[in-house]
Parts: structure tokens; sequence; C-alpha cells
């Protein structure tokens, strides 16, 4: 499989997650069904691709290999396309983790999917800054429920 397919087969895959955490029910089933399915099998595409990287079975492509011990490492290793298929893969599994973990905390908190969609949107496109919002928006509420127990 190319990097670019792999990329693509990455984006459908967490899309699909995304798509079942904002409009299909909230049953445990398919929440598992989104952390197995869909986080977890990313991290296992992720888990499988760093080690393959740095037991040099898998090759990265690009000009040379990068490191993480300084900026012009890192940029070196998201210069090759195995190396942003893996950066990516990274993102996406983080991202569609914290986004499960907005929308549970959202229900927790009696927040509508209306209000939850931004969001989740935010986190979608821009992680921390959708989660950064969610933390800001979800204080007032959290401490409700505080004085409320």
């Amino acid at each position: 499989m190319s990097w670019n397919s792999l990329y693509l087969v990455t984006n459908y895959w967490a899309l699909a997650g995304w798509l079942a955490l904002a409009f299909a029910p909230r049953s445990p089933r398919i929440l598992s069904a989104i952390l197995y399915a869909g986080v977890a099998l990313l991290c296992l595409v992720y888990t499988v691709l760093i080690a393959g990287f740095l037991a040099g079975g898998i090759d990265p492509g690009g000009a040379g290999s990068g490191d993480f011990s300084s900026l012009a490492g890192v940029m070196k290793l998201f210069d090759a396309p195995g190396g942003a298929a893996l950066g990516w893969t990274h993102y996406l599994a983080f991202d569609l983790f914290t986004g499960m973990w907005i929308a549970r905390d959202a229900d927790q908190k009696g927040f509508s999917r209306i209000v939850q969609l931004p969001f989740l949107f935010l986190t979608l496109m821009a992680g921390p800054v959708g989660l950064l919002a969610w933390l800001i928006v979800r204080e007032r509420r959290a401490r409700a429920l505080a004085k409320a127990q």
C-alpha cells in the first residue's frame, strides 16, 4: 500500500468515527465501536508504523531520517511520506479520542448535541483549539454540578 493510500484510508476511517460520534446514538455499543474499531485501530496502525521505522523494516521514503531531538529533526521526519503519514495517524487517533471524551463529558453534563457539534468540529479540524474551547465552556456547568452534589 502506498503512503498516499494509507493516508486516505486512515482519514476515511477516522471520519467514519467522527460521523458516528456526532450523529449516531451514543449507546455503549456505538461508543465501544468508536473506541476500539476507530481509535484503537488508528493506534495500532501508528504502533506498527513507528515500530517498523525504528526497527528499519519499513522505509518511510524521502531523503533521510530525522529525530525528535530538535525542530530540524522533526521537520526531517515529516519530510518523508511515511513520516507524514505516521504523524497524521497520530493526530487522527488522539483527536478522535479527545472528541469521544468531549462527547461523553458533554452528555454527562446535559449539553445537547447541537451545542456539542461546534466543539466536536473544532476538535476534528484543530484538535487543541476544540479541546480548549470545550474546557472553557464546560467549567461553569461542571462547578454547578459539583455544588449540587
